[in-house]
């Protein structure tokens, strides 16, 4: 089958955060045999920051871990119907303009030999729903939403059985534990700050236990404001601002544990749906706890997997303990990395996405002619 995929970008996870799932899930399905093309914009907002920030350097780390994708850039005058010319199955990624995705949806609607499909993996649908709707679907065949609260939105606005959860995954071919263990120590948290959707959050389970538990905090990121900056120095953290998501495994191999921290929309309008940190997390196999969120579709084993706190203060409980007991550590990893290869890999995801598109063209299929009597 030939895959085109409409990201924002494949080259940069700068602010990104789909990144990994995105390069995951297009390489395992080259894997499979498949012809997998991805396109972006050029100068599209993700890759201009890294480059004004770090240059073609900061290109290195996915260069290397990712040889094998291929991704292009394209710009206004670009020929629309010669990129997707042969593809059978086209993804178009919410992070895209919607006069792209407007214009996809005529080409399929034109009886283009492809099945069209758009991906939603952020909270915009509850926490901007108009910025969701701009968007011309109708001519879409379906919506991979990343979760099943998302996946209700869509239906809610008449999709129906059209609509079907496809959570993010570790890619395990580039996500897993270190070859040999060396001295772990301090806890690690990558993420961004990110528009205030977390602030009081961050500081109540990552910075204020971090602190009680007296161990060491190390935090990778982007979009971090003057204020944050000087929040950070408060608490004797040290940040360190970007690291390119293909170098987070290395990152994590020199931890004790991490933590994650969901975003409130997370929490609240759209439970259930964990984000990316989760399943990296757990496929480096390093210890995970985290702030409360709903894992209503009983994607994990909490106090198996990872270790849920109520409050700050249980935090700083949690931290203090699997700092002191070794076999603690070595029982969260172990069912970690159980339950993401055996549910949650770039593979797994990979397959529905194949069985989905599988049923969509049986659906579409004429009916068998019966015999000549």
């Amino acid at each position: 089958m030939n895959i085109v995929y409409f990201t924002h970008s494949l080259l940069s996870c700068w602010n990104h955060g789909n990144a990994h799932f995105l390069r995951g899930v297009l390489r395992e399905l080259a894997a499979c045999g498949h012809q997998v093309q991805a396109f972006e914009p050029e100068g599209n907002w993700s890759l201009a920051n890294l480059l004004a920030d770090h240059g073609d350097a900061g290109l290195d780390a996915f260069r290397q871990a990712y040889p094998d994708l291929h991704t292009r850039g394209y710009g206004a005058r670009d020929d629309l119907l010669q990129m997707v010319d042969g593809a059978d199955l086209v993804i178009v990624h919410e992070w895209n303009e919607p006069t792209l995705v407007a214009a996809l949806g005529l080409l399929r609607q034109g009886n283009a030999g492809f099945t069209l499909l758009f991906h939603d993996t952020h909270h915009r649908a509850v926490s901007d729903p108009d910025a969701i709707r701009a968007f011309d679907l109708s001519g879409y065949d379906g919506v991979l939403a990343f979760g099943e609260a998302l996946s209700t939105v869509y239906r809610r606005w008449g999709w129906g059985d059209r609509v079907w959860t496809w959570h993010e995954a570790a890619d395990l071919r580039h996500f897993h534990p270190p070859q040999e263990e060396t001295d772990r120590n301090g806890l690690v948290w990558i993420g961004n700050w990110g528009d205030g959707e977390r602030t009081a959050e961050l500081e109540e389970y990552l910075l204020q236990p971090a602190e009680r538990a007296g161990l060491p905090l190390d935090i990778y990121g982007v979009r971090y404001p003057t204020e944050a900056i000087s929040l950070l120095e408060r608490y004797g953290v040290a940040y360190h601002g970007w690291a390119p998501n293909a170098r987070a495994p290395e990152i994590f191999a020199r931890h004790l544990a991490t933590i994650h921290v969901p975003r409130r929309y997370y929490t609240q309008l759209l439970p259930g749906i964990p984000t990316i940190r989760v399943f990296e997390a757990l496929a480096c196999g390093i210890p995970l706890l985290s702030a409360p969120w709903e894992d209503s579709e009983a994607l994990f084993r909490p106090g198996e997997d990872f270790l849920f706190a109520k409050d700050g203060a249980d935090m700083s409980r949690h931290l203090r303990a699997l700092a002191a007991d070794p076999d603690l550590r070595t029982a969260l990893v172990r069912s970690g990395l159980e339950t993401v290869r055996a549910r949650h890999s770039c593979a797994h995801r990979a397959r529905e996405l194949l069985d989905i598109v599988a049923g969509l063209r049986q659906d579409a299929a004429p009916p068998a002619m019966e015999p000549a009597a």
